[in-house]
């Protein structure tokens, strides 16, 4: 017999008509380290060698969007001498501060300003999937993060966290179900997949 994969529950609606929004991932220089948005897709945040940008990527990393953490980075780009590398980061940096207020328009501004600096900047696309994802454009968030993950991210579980969840909302069952379980398994510490996991069952037919 065949196994069939069929949700426990509903599939989670994210963005502007949904009842959740992002939890977010963020991307750093050197190291890429994440963070919880609020709700349902993730982003991916940089970190910065120095400077009002190190400053401005700490800020990120550690979950911060208030004004004075959108001040540090925009101050980042007008005054500081930056390398054109640190500069595509700090644009990510604060991008993802605008995928967690919510300001996806904005947002996906900076990650285009970065990608024109550093096109293959991986997470860049992955980024702007999550944007995307999140504005219910699911179709071309898909392709973005399929763009990203072919450039290489340091932590592709959120890209495939992400993935997962345009699947489901354009209705690829069995694709979101495997990429909700590779999330979870190059991230076995993280909560998220595993909680998204626990909503499929297999039915024999």
């Amino acid at each position: 017999m065949k196994a069939k994969i069929l949700k426990s529950r509903p599939p989670p609606r994210i963005g502007r008509s949904g009842a959740r929004t992002l939890r977010g991932w963020i991307l750093g220089v050197a190291v890429l380290a994440m963070s919880p948005l609020t709700g349902g897709a993730a982003a991916s945040v940089l970190i910065i060698g120095g400077g009002i940008a190190k400053d401005c990527s700490e800020a990120v990393i550690r979950g911060r969007y208030d004004n004075d953490t959108m001040r540090l980075c925009t101050t980042a780009l007008e005054i500081e001498t930056l390398s054109l590398g640190d500069r595509a980061r700090t644009l990510v940096n604060r991008g993802v501060i605008q995928l967690r207020r919510q300001a996806y328009v904005e947002a996906r501004a900076d990650f285009d300003a970065a990608g024109r600096i550093e096109p293959k900047l991986g997470e860049v696309y992955v980024n702007r999937g999550a944007a995307l994802v999140a504005e219910d454009r699911f179709a071309e968030g898909l392709s973005e993060i399929d763009r990203g993950l072919a450039l290489g991210v340091e932590k592709p579980e959120r890209a495939y966290y992400n993935r997962a969840l345009a699947h489901e909302n354009l209705g690829d069952v069995k694709a979101a179900y495997y990429d909700f379980q590779r999330a979870a398994e190059l991230d076995p510490k993280w909560a998220a997949p595993k909680e998204e996991l626990a909503r499929f069952s297999f039915k024999s037919r």
